[in-house]
């Protein structure tokens, strides 16, 4: 499997369990003090949401960067 196809697998993978630890932690708010790792659950996908999009962001500018660049192209 390609690592970019693998890539975007995971990416949406991520979003999905993102948006269920945010509901998880929407479903504590009317606790008085919920506990810290409620907190902190949605904060492990945010991270790894944040490093594969930003790959993700940069990969088709960083594919021009390697393609080798014709003599005469463009003029």
């Amino acid at each position: 499997m390609n690592w970019n196809k693998s890539l975007r697998q995971l990416h949406r993978w991520l979003s999905i369990a993102f948006t269920l630890a945010v509901i998880a932690n929407l479903s504590f708010l009317p606790w008085r003090q919920p506990p810290v790792w409620v907190g902190l659950m949605a904060l492990f996908p945010l991270i790894l949401l944040m490093l594969s999009g930003l790959y993700l962001f940069a990969l088709p500018y960083t594919s021009a960067w390697r393609r080798p660049h014709r003599a005469g192209a463009g003029e």
